[in-house]
């Protein structure tokens, strides 16, 4: 029977340690080439948090099933800014345009509960009020407010 082991792990840096490390071990998988495979398909995300799922089978076989990183560590990563802010109300740590936003909404929509880009957008730009990011200059609630009102419009075509 097939065991797994899942983590959130640093894209392109996975090292032997934990977590992995000390969970596939009593496996006895080959632990550097588990470390190597996770760290060739996670390269697209360096510098982000990435979960990894690793199935071992019982002939020592792996398969590693990559995820896609938290939809803030998306919206950081675009924003080119090292975290988020500590007090998101009154101090902003950083501004994105409308555009990554959406892309942000394309990588993240498959694992969301949304319906539709459109509604996939306003749950990014909610995480955006969370980490202190501004859109396009205006605070997140004023750009649900513009999405709502048909501002927007012409990117969800």
């Amino acid at each position: 029977m097939a065991k797994i082991v899942e983590a959130l792990v640093d894209a392109g840096q996975a090292s032997p340690g934990p977590p992995l490390g000390p969970a596939l071990g009593p496996l006895g998988v080959n632990i550097k080439a588990v470390i190597e495979e996770i760290n060739k398909q996670t390269q697209q995300f360096k510098g982000m948090k990435v979960p990894v799922s690793i199935e071992v089978d019982d002939n020592r076989n792996f398969t590693i099933s990559v995820g896609i990183p938290p939809t803030s560590s998306l919206l950081i990563s675009e924003a080119g800014i090292a975290k988020g802010s500590g007090s998101p109300k009154t101090e902003k740590a950083g501004n994105l345009e409308f555009k990554q936003v959406i892309k942000v909404a394309k990588m993240k929509q498959d694992a969301m509960l949304s319906f539709n880009l459109r509604s996939a957008v306003k749950e990014v730009v909610g995480t955006c009020t969370s980490i202190g990011l501004t859109v396009d200059g205006e605070e997140p609630k004023l750009i649900l407010k513009s999405i709502d009102a048909g501002a927007y419009d012409d990117f969800f075509k």
